[in-house]
């Protein structure tokens, strides 16, 4: 009798896969809390949230309740010239939330469906506005925003995205300010908004993700967005990462001077618990599109647009991300990720180590230059596994954003695998050179 993954190898294609060579899929039957339970009943231990997805654990009771309940009143209704509760529930609450600029929402399905919007959302601005030769977008390097044309083309140009580069549209690409690196990526800026033809400036604010965990401070990224706004260039926010909680805030632009006029949203979203995409905009960008003509209008929109379902597993995750209880877990993590952080700084093949809210990256130092599809880079991810943790390492860099709910033990756990790692670092370090005059 074949199983799960037999069957799975027999029929699915998947993501970030080269199907030829990789082992047979670990079957999941069932989630609880931040452990995931195999097929054979070994438990794996999620350390990564299931691609950042999953804010208080898996298969969460209130979450499960709130959609059980919103399954028996109303699955899906088209929403184009139809509406119901929990859409608008669910708008009125974030904007509560979100910084004041903020003034509509509109729906999709995904993180990348999210960044589709906001950059049609940008075009149509400046086209409405009788400027459609504002058209480009800047962006930082090593950026990434989703795997959809327009958001392939305002990410970082590499090795996932090499057989489509003919067909991206072309943007400006700016350095990271990093520590230390402020003033020059300031000149860089301004050398890119003196070009009439900048439209937006998209970004993952103060973390890049699938970059390495790449950080940097709200106070050059406010300045960042102060000179865009001189400028006319709308700035575009990606928080489908960095969005409830992750940062520290509910969201990392609340610590920013300087707000953005458009911001993104998925993943944490519903909790891990549905697929959805959301984008909010600025009360002018809304009005630029307002008008007698019909072709003014954002003819943008997907099937599941605003499924009701789906709302209502968000408001339910909202819920629990507002408590007190969920603010105190975040914090417990956040201390000791600091802790383990300073621990382990400084020691021999670690490089760097980054830490921001709930987000903890671990750089190790092999002696040599590592990417994605490095020997390393599989070895780490195999001894996590069988230490029976879940995590997705990028190239040399391990990163550590566990459900909310994480206990200190389960994080104890995280962490000696990380040490554990730093001892497979030491193996791979090529045997030191001796001196001359010390060979024989």
């Amino acid at each position: 009798m074949s199983t799960l993954a037999d069957r799975d190898h027999a029929v699915l294609w998947h993501p970030y896969t080269q199907m030829q060579t990789a082992p047979l899929p670990i079957p999941i039957v069932r989630g609880k809390g931040s452990w995931l339970i195999a097929e054979d009943g070994t438990r794996y231990l999620d350390g990564i949230s299931s691609w950042w997805v999953n804010l208080h654990g898996h298969a969460h009771p209130h979450i499960a309740r709130r959609v059980s309940e919103q399954l028996s009143t109303l699955e899906h209704v088209l929403f184009a010239g139809f509406t119901h509760a929990p859409a608008v529930e669910l708008a009125e609450q974030l904007l509560a939330l979100l910084p004041a600029r903020q003034a509509r929402v509109f729906y999709s399905d995904n993180g990348s469906t999210a960044v589709e919007v906001a950059l049609k959302m940008v075009l149509q601005y400046f086209h409405n506005q009788g400027q459609p030769q504002r058209r480009t977008f800047l962006c930082f390097r090593d950026s990434y925003h989703g795997d959809t044309f327009g958001a392939m083309s305002v990410s970082s140009r590499g090795a996932f995205t090499q057989p489509f580069w003919p067909l991206l549209f072309e943007v400006e690409f700016i350095d990271v300010p990093v520590p230390g690196r402020e003033a020059a990526v300031l000149a860089q800026l301004d050398a890119a908004l003196a070009r009439p033809e900048v439209a937006g400036f998209i970004f993952e604010p103060l973390v890049l993700g699938t970059a390495g965990m790449v950080m940097y401070e709200p106070e050059v990224l406010s300045e960042m967005l102060r000179r865009c706004h001189q400028r006319g260039v709308l700035a575009i926010a990606d928080e489908v990462m960095t969005g409830f909680g992750r940062t520290g805030p509910l969201f990392a632009s609340a610590l920013l001077t300087e707000q953005p006029d458009i911001m993104c949203f998925s993943k944490g979203l519903t909790g891990g618990t549905l697929a959805m995409g959301l984008t909010t905009c600025a009360a002018p960008i809304y009005e630029a599109f307002l008008s007698d003509d019909k072709m003014r209008a954002l003819f943008h929109g997907h099937s599941y647009t605003a499924n009701p379902v789906a709302c209502a597993a968000a408001l339910a995750s909202l819920e629990l991300t507002r408590a007190e209880a969920c603010a105190a877990q975040r914090q417990r993590i956040e201390a000791a990720h600091a802790a383990f952080g300073r621990e382990i700084e400084g020691q021999p093949g670690i490089r760097a180590v980054r830490h921001r809210g709930t987000i903890l990256a671990v750089e190790y130092d092999p002696g040599e230059g590592t990417s994605y599809f490095s020997r390393l880079r599989d070895a780490f991810y195999q001894l996590a596994l069988d230490h029976h943790v879940v995590l997705r390492p990028l190239g040399n860099v391990v990163y550590l954003l566990p459900p909310y709910c994480t206990t200190a033990a389960e994080l104890d756990l995280l962490y000696a695998v990380l040490r554990r790692m730093r001892e497979l670092v030491l193996d791979f370090l090529p045997a030191p050179t001796l001196p001359e005059y010390l060979h024989d």
